[in-house]
């Protein structure tokens, strides 16, 4: 009779497993048809998807002092951005951190502060007070970096001496030289050349209302001896002997020689303003080119002069009250992105992701006169940048993840459809080859663009002068050329994968370049890993496996914080769970064979509890760095489109899986 009793019962248990394993599937096909819904409405017309992309107050902060600088101040405009700027004052320490909840930054403090002086706020006002406070406590706005002194010189704050020297005849250098304008990355350059005119012809900005901001200095300005820190190394040590050096020549140099440089800059600025998208269509970049023009003596009404203008004013973001100012604009990304996520679920009207395969088509970058032919000549276009047009600048990241897309699409495709991406997914593959580095990885824009001596120099405090190799940038290129043609290119994609298992960490994790962090890197090399035909229980992956378990919360999800870039005893931890982080992680445990997993159910149950009524999800954390340590981004899709991804992907994988 017992035994009778335990059987029952076990029968019983069966029965209800049974019953919340539907109820279950119910709930997730609901809640992911919601999901999917709410990211179609978000679709343009012409079928691309493009998300607000937001950096720290570093952004805003310069558009004020642009429009400060050129005397060109639109009140209603500084004031919308202002009040953007002082909402994002942190409370725990006065000041502006470099992303939400992040610790005190001196340099993004100091531009807010002269930003808000400049639109008016007094200094003797609150939270003026405490922002004053908190930049003196840090050595005050002489400690602040290269950038944010550079602009202090324009203002007149600090003296010249107080920056390092960018001569314009930087440009004339030959490339056997040991600094050359192709041995640094594409941001760095198109920075660099219009900030080496403004530099050789010592900038003022025109300031209409003379506002100073001395009171941010623990030694008057003038006085001050300490601007460059201390050098670590002996690199850094010689290095900051040749500027000093640099520094008492440069006046010297033949009038001749200027005039030629500066021309030279100027064509070279010129040739890749880029329309309405702006050089490099960076804001930086934008912002020197426009000053730069404007010094040179480029009346208002230049044609070249208001493209400059209409690019800095196509990356305002408009909220009620409130204006601010992305560092960049995300279309591609965005939509390839969306793409992928809609693709998992093959049951569902796929039309939409062809729309969006399609814009994508209309972006690619095939005959342009790209930068990255100086290192390839004889290799044919066929990438895709990240942004609206900047042709100057494919990058690989971009472009593997659109072949990865247009490869799915053209696969799941009717008959008659199948042929229509071949030639453009062909071009695109054939680049991706011959942009790989001569190590095996792959870096964003460049190749073999690893001359590491560079990040020692005065300019570069922000360590990110050149664009070597990275773990995520590779894995999504062996990825898409696995998927295309892994015989084709069997010999790219071993030496690629060859690259990511000399990188990975002790610890079974990846590094992430762009994107918050080893749960980045980690899914990035997983999901390459799968699509390459790797056998999940080859060793990396098993640890990565074991390491995206261990790093899991108990409330389901995962989480990682930007601060990893500083610790990396900090490597998969967080305060709490995030949407996109978790669904990275589910995402590389199904790459890996873990769909069945405990980790991943309870990953999946984590994101439907945490969806937001409208069927997205809503976070204010930033999802990636610009520059590791020193600039950090909030890609405000990737709470959209990565859980919709990871959700589908579950889906897909436990139809008919009632255990």
């Amino acid at each position: 009779m017992n035994g009778m009793q335990e059987r029952i019962t076990v029968d019983q248990t069966q029965i209800d497993s049974v019953k919340d394993s539907e109820d279950e599937t119910v709930l997730l096909k609901s809640q992911l048809n919601k999901a999917r819904s709410a990211l179609l409405a978000m679709q343009n017309q012409d079928g691309h998807w493009c998300f607000p992309l937001e950096a720290d107050c570093t952004i805003p902060a310069e558009y004020i002092l642009m429009m400060h600088f050129m005397d060109e101040v639109d009140v209603a405009l500084e004031q919308k951005i202002a009040r953007f700027i002082r909402s994002k004052q942190d409370k725990s320490h006065d000041g502006w951190p470099l992303y939400y909840g992040g610790d005190f930054d001196i340099s993004c403090s100091v531009k807010s502060y002269y930003a808000l002086k400049l639109v008016g706020d007094s200094p003797d006002e609150p939270h003026m007070v405490r922002a004053r406070e908190a930049i003196l406590q840090y050595g005050g706005a002489a400690s602040s970096n290269v950038f944010t002194r550079l602009l202090l010189a324009m203002y007149q704050q600090i003296p010249w001496r107080g920056v390092p020297v960018v001569p314009s005849e930087l440009i004339l250098l030959p490339k056997w030289f040991p600094f050359h304008l192709s041995k640094i990355s594409y941001w760095s350059r198109t920075v660099m050349v219009p900030l080496s005119i403004l530099c050789t012809l010592k900038a003022k900005a025109a300031n209409p209302r003379r506002v100073n901001i001395r009171e941010l200095f623990t030694v008057p300005p003038e006085q001050e001896k300490n601007y460059f820190p201390r050098a670590e190394t002996r690199l850094k040590r010689f290095f900051m002997w040749v500027e000093r050096i640099l520094s008492k020549f440069e006046p010297q140099l033949p009038e001749f020689m200027r005039r030629y440089s500066i021309r030279r800059a100027e064509q070279w600025t010129l040739e890749r303003l880029n329309g309405e998208c702006g050089i490099g269509a960076i804001f930086p970049a934008m912002v020197n080119a426009y000053e730069a023009l404007a010094l040179l003596g480029y009346p208002k009404d230049h044609p070249d002069r208001e493209l400059c203008r209409k690019a800095l004013e196509g990356l305002l973001v408009f909220e009620d009250e409130q204006a601010w100012c992305q560092p960049c604009t995300s279309p591609v990304w965005d939509t390839v992105l969306s793409g992928l996520a809609l693709q998992e679920d093959e049951d569902t009207d796929q039309q939409p992701v062809r729309a969006a395969m399609d814009w994508l088509l209309t972006k690619q970058i095939l005959d342009e006169p790209g930068d990255w032919r100086d290192k390839c000549p004889a290799l044919p276009g066929g990438g895709w940048a990240f942004q609206y047009a900047n042709p100057h600048y494919p990058d690989l990241d971009d472009t593997a993840a659109v072949v990865w897309a247009l490869v799915q699409t053209q696969n799941q495709a009717p008959e008659d459809l199948k042929g229509a991406y071949e030639q453009s997914i062909a071009r695109a593959v054939d680049w991706l080859a011959g942009m790989q580095s001569s190590n095996g990885g792959f870096a964003a824009f460049d190749v073999d663009n690893t001359y590491h001596y560079l990040n020692e120099i005065p300019f570069a405090d922000h360590g990110a002068l050149i664009d070597p190799p990275t773990s995520d940038v590779t894995a999504r290129c062996v990825g898409s050329l696995s998927l295309y043609n892994a015989e084709r290119y069997q010999e790219a994609v071993q030496r690629g994968i060859e690259f990511l298992l000399s990188e990975q960490e002790a610890n079974g994790s990846w590094f992430g370049r762009w994107g918050t962090n080893y749960i980045y890197g980690t899914w990035s090399v997983l999901e390459a890993l799968k699509l390459a035909g790797m056998d999940p229980n080859h060793m990396s992956i098993r640890r990565a496996v074991q390491w995206l378990k261990s790093i899991q919360r108990e409330d389901g999800g995962w989480g990682e914080t930007n601060y990893s870039y500083f610790d990396t005893q900090q490597a998969g931890q967080f305060e709490t769970s995030t949407s996109f982080q978790t669904a990275w992680a589910i995402l590389g445990l199904m790459a890996a064979g873990e769909v069945n997993n405990k980790s991943v159910r309870t990953g999946v149950d984590y994101l439907l509890r945490n969806q937001a009524p409208g069927g997205l999800w809503d976070e204010p954390w930033f999802t990636a760095p610009g520059f590791p340590r020193v600039f950090y981004l909030k890609y405000h899709g990737y709470s959209n489109y990565f859980p919709v991804w990871a959700l589908g992907r579950y889906r897909t994988l436990t139809k008919g899986n009632k255990t």
